[in-house]
């Protein structure tokens, strides 16, 4: 057995524990991910061998995989370390190889770890040590310290008298105490528990208003400080707008690193009592609060990232318009509304620039062209960017088309992150031609047509539905986005010959290399026939293929399953289904009642169990389909354009654009997003505000309150008299 299998072997136990699953269902998992698989696939395609593991079980197998085989290999290097020092005991290293947490790991490993020269290590210079010993023993029942510390006197080493030597050692057993690590699982354990986070204003901020008030002066209870509140106060002491700490059950804690150092009564006692409390408040307490804080940061950052990639697969998974002719509007004052118009396929087509809002003499003009590519492009749709300019817009375009008694669907669209997709490579590479504001407004008309095709081409932190995203864990952040982006491709699969690099590099073992590489490769040769096809792209191997190709898909493809789900391993077997009830392949597939007529278990062999053979029959049942929701649009009032426009008592419908831990953001077509608090979600009690609304939601909304000068709006869910419109 390799080094790295032993290992991989070692840390499954821990793996089984952490996660509760089964042992043959991490054994499988991790068996599959060391071989190249991807979540998505393992999740689709290979539910035997895990026991039907969905994507969030395999992505914690993945995550605990990846710190146990960290924790061992820092395990490896502690051993050797404190070996090579001649101090590794057969009790030492058996804690060492058992621990099954960093932090515990680190606790022993910290006192023989390379120290900076502190107080203990200047007495020990000092030849300090041995009353250091006699103390601890605390065998000594007669006389005084004093006594006991007068040999160690030496004004050549600046021990100058008896009470120097006493605190020579006295720093020595202090710094044995805080590298304790049962004194410090001690404290920590006390301190994460009993500890109450405090927030206090700085001096220099003191008076003075800021949007960090209600933390001038806070405390909570550690363990239940929310998310977004310590993220918060942290961000006010990033600011040096507040002081933060932690304050600790002081008292108790004494009591048990002194009960860890006093043996027994004796002419000791005081002086270890001293040592103890020097220890805690000079050694043991700033690294724990340190630490505690930085746990907290860990855990707000999580339940923040989780709260992002909640929003941002909802927001990938918004239902798409579909192939429609779509005019994109990037909306403005002064500089003008660029319009472009794209095909059913997303292929731009013309663009213009109008001036609607500026000057009288320029509004004839402005719907002349506006109608005139409504009509010269069939446009059965029309997409304005919800920024600045984009409520009279919209309001310019059906004013505009009703006049010319047409009927085209004027559809608000977030336009968070297109300036970014404006400015980006990916941008450069499709439209070099064109002006940045241009390329916005194709972005705008196409996340109507497909919301995940277009959004999967901008950095997710740029689409605007994360809790505090620059103050997270970046590199964590980064992972879990990115992971959603997969699912979320993957989810609802891509169309092989319109998809751009972009969109094909999440595709389940592909990447940006490889999607690049396909996209050149269908430039030069044309669209892809088949799934099969895609093994002629260079670099493009078996194992490529295995992973991708069920998430692929090909319209009107030669072989009728490459429009769907069914993987390319399974086609042998779905012709034997076909073959069997005596229709062919392309019959069974149209209709959907020969798909019911299928006796899974007769198919059920070593390789395949019935979760695969359910899966089959429902993708037969509705190959290709796409499993997002209808299009809706939100339908805002046309009085309604302002935050001064806003009153008390008025009923609205609005579309979720954030979900938070406190609250949900929903936008009602005045610029600015309105919160509605959790204790106004719904008309019952609440924990989670995702579980009665989610990004994309259509919503009616009363309006509590509205400060235009603050631009705060406040609303309720629960007083508008239903949770979600039907």
């Amino acid at each position: 057995m390799k080094p790295t299998e032993e290992k991989t072997v070692a840390v499954i136990p821990c793996i089984v524990e952490v996660t509760g699953l089964k042992t043959a269902q991490v054994l499988q998992t991790v068996a599959l991910l060391q071989e190249g698989s991807t979540v998505p696939f393992i999740a689709r395609y290979r539910k035997e061998q895990t026991g039907e593991l969905d994507e969030v079980q395999i992505r914690m197998v993945e995550e605990q995989l990846t710190y146990f085989l960290d924790l061992e290999e820092r395990k490896l290097t502690i051993l050797k370390t404190i070996e090579e020092q001649g101090k590794l005991t057969d009790e030492l290293r058996q804690r060492i190889v058992s621990s099954r947490q960093k932090t515990e790991l680190e606790d022993l490993y910290l006192p023989y770890k390379p120290k900076r020269r502190t107080k203990a290590t200047i007495a020990r210079e000092r030849g300090l040590e041995p009353l250091a010993d006699i103390i601890a023993a605390q065998e000594i029942l007669n006389g005084t310290v004093e006594e006991l510390a007068r040999p160690f006197i030496n004004p050549d080493r600046e021990v100058p008298d008896a009470a120097a030597a006493i605190q020579g050692a006295g720093h020595i057993l202090a710094e044995r105490l805080a590298d304790s690590a049962d004194a410090r699982a001690m404290v920590r354990r006390l301190t994460g528990e009993q500890g109450v986070m405090t927030s206090r204003v700085t001096a220099a901020c003191k008076g003075k208003v800021s949007k960090f008030e209600m933390y001038y002066d806070y405390q909570e209870p550690l363990k239940s400080v929310p998310s977004h509140r310590m993220l918060a106060m942290r961000r006010g002491e990033n600011e040096e707008v507040l002081f933060l700490a932690i304050n600790a059950p002081i008292e108790e804690i004494l009591t048990g690193l002194k009960s860890r150092l006093i043996l027994r009564e004796s002419i000791f006692s005081s002086v270890l009592e001293m040592v103890a409390e020097d220890s805690y408040k000079r050694l043991i307490a700033p690294s724990i609060e340190v630490e505690l804080r930085l746990e907290s940061k860990d855990r707000a950052d999580e339940a923040a990232i989780h709260v992002f990639a909640r929003n941002l697969r909802e927001l990938l998974l918004a239902a798409p318009a579909g192939g429609k002719r779509v005019l994109g509007i990037d909306p403005g004052f002064r500089t003008g509304s660029k319009l472009a118009a794209i095909d059913s396929t997303g292929r731009f087509l013309e663009h213009v620039t109008i001036y609607p809002h500026v000057g009288e003499g320029r509004v004839p003009h402005a719907r002349q062209e506006l109608l005139r590519l409504v009509k010269s492009h069939s446009v059965e749709m029309i997409a304005v960017g919800n920024g600045t300019a984009g409520r009279e817009m919209e309001l310019f375009a059906k004013d505009t088309l009703k006049d010319a008694g047409l009927v085209v669907p004027v559809v608000s669209v977030s336009e968070a992150g297109a300036s970014v997709y404006s400015a980006s490579e990916i941008a450069r590479e499709e439209f070099p031609e064109l002006d940045l504001t241009v390329r916005g407004a194709i972005s705008i008309a196409r996340r109507l047509q497909d919301p995940l095709a277009e959004l999967v081409k901008i950095d997710p932190k740029s689409i605007g539905v994360g809790q505090y995203q620059h103050d997270v864990n970046q590199s964590m952040l980064k992972k879990s986005l990115e992971s959603v982006v997969e699912s979320s491709v993957n989810f609802v699969g891509v169309d092989l010959n319109t998809a751009s690099w972009a969109l094909l590099s999440y595709v389940s073992g592909v990447g940006a290399s490889l999607a690049k590489a396909i996209t050149s490769y269908r430039d030069e040769n044309g669209s892809f026939l088949s799934r099969k096809a895609l093994l002629k792209v260079p670099r493009f191997g078996a194992k490529a293929f295995e992973q991708a190709a069920g998430f692929l898909r090909i319209r009107d493809a030669k072989h009728p399953l490459d429009n769907s789900a069914v993987h390319p391993e399974r086609y042998k077997l779905v012709e034997t289904m076909a073959a069997d009830l005596g229709v062919s392949l392309a019959q069974l597939i149209a209709d959907q009642s020969l798909a019911g007529r299928i006796d899974l278990k007769s198919y059920v062999s070593e390789g395949v169990g019935l979760p695969t053979l359910k899966d089959i029959v429902e993708e037969l049942k509705k190959p290709g389909r796409d499993p997002r929701s209808q299009f809706k649009a939100a339908e805002f009032r046309d009085d309604i354009r302002e935050i001064k426009d806003l009153v008390e008592g008025l009923v609205l419908q609005g579309v979720v654009t954030n979900v938070t831990a406190f609250g949900a953001f929903v936008d009602i077509g005045v610029h600015q997003d309105g919160l509605v608090h959790i204790s106004h979600i719904a008309n019952r009690y609440v924990k989670d505000p995702s579980t009665v609304v989610k990004a994309g939601d259509l919503v009616r909304v009363k309006v509590l309150s509205a400060d235009a000068e603050r631009k705060r709006i406040s609303l309720s869910i629960k007083e508008a008299g239903v949770e979600k419109p039907a």
